[in-house]
């Protein structure tokens, strides 16, 4: 079972991101103290990374656990045996020819030690994304991923990632939601600890007050979802003339309301991204 690991820095990364951003620092007090998950693997955590690429979390998952029990069995599959599984075994499993070719390109880069992961302790943040992203099918956003997570890197700022471009523009009434370039500047008062600044903005998302309404850093409060009343019905015993002029005006409120539900609903849509970033991180 995975758990949580508190970094070293965790202490000062959160005194400092208090002191220079007040509004993240509210959402520090919030979430509580900066624990991630412990990702010691490093092979397996790029291939998992790989597969789960365009995929919802639950097919991801199924077809990542169809790959381990087809070429490792009871074991994540090392290099060679991946490397020597055939192509009716990995489309089997699930895996386009895409992934299939993706993941057989890392075996290969860790088979003949073109990829060294023991080389990274002595490698810069830069360094390390340019390593991995040699590889067919990693990224930069895949290969920072890594950094955060496997390697506990303190100063990464994933400036593609949806998530925490929406976060920062909920939480600080940017509208638009900053571009990656925008990001890139707004971020820099949060340095030289920038993943940990990043991971609060997606803890963010799970801010909830006791009264079930997600927290604005400000201490106010949006309901998740609202119902709109029911207009009022027409008295029987009115004129024709008023009750057409009433039935009018009620048309007019179920329009008011509509569009304001309506709105309601487009403003959560803008958090769809964010929440397939999160699953996505998950399982990362």
């Amino acid at each position: 079972m995975k758990r949580n690991v508190i970094p070293p820095y965790a202490n000062d990364a959160v005194a400092h991101l208090k002191r220079v951003d007040p509004i993240l620092g509210d959402v520090i007090d919030r979430v509580g103290p900066y624990a991630i998950r412990r990702r010691p693997e490093r092979f397996h955590s790029l291939v998992q990374a790989i597969i789960f690429q365009q995929l919802a979390g639950r097919a991801a998952q199924t077809i990542f656990d169809r790959f381990v029990k087809a070429v490792g069995g009871k074991r994540f599959p090392t290099p060679a045996l991946l490397l020597a599984a055939s192509d009716e075994v990995l489309r089997a499993a699930g895996l386009s020819r895409g992934k299939m070719l993706y993941i057989r390109d890392l075996a290969t880069h860790v088979n003949n030690r073109t990829l060294n992961f023991h080389r990274h302790s002595r490698m810069t943040d830069d360094e390390i994304i340019a390593d991995l992203t040699r590889v067919r099918g990693i990224g930069r956003w895949t290969a920072e991923m890594f950094l955060m997570f496997n390697l506990h890197r303190p100063d990464v700022l994933p400036v593609d990632d949806l998530g925490v471009r929406n976060a920062v523009g909920r939480l600080y009434k940017i509208s638009p939601a900053p571009t990656a370039k925008e990001l890139r500047e707004f971020g820099e008062r949060w340095r030289p600890y920038r993943s940990v600044a990043s991971w609060y903005l997606w803890q963010s998302y799970n801010i909830i007050t006791p009264d079930g309404a997600v927290a604005a850093p400000d201490g106010a409060a949006k309901k998740a979802t609202a119902k709109p009343p029911t207009p009022k019905p027409i008295p029987r015993k009115v004129s024709a003339g008023k009750a057409i002029a009433g039935q009018t005006n009620a048309r007019k409120t179920v329009s008011i309301k509509t569009g304001a539900a309506k709105t309601t609903l487009n403003a959560l849509a803008k958090s769809v991204a964010a929440r397939k970033t999160r699953a996505i991180i998950k399982k990362y």
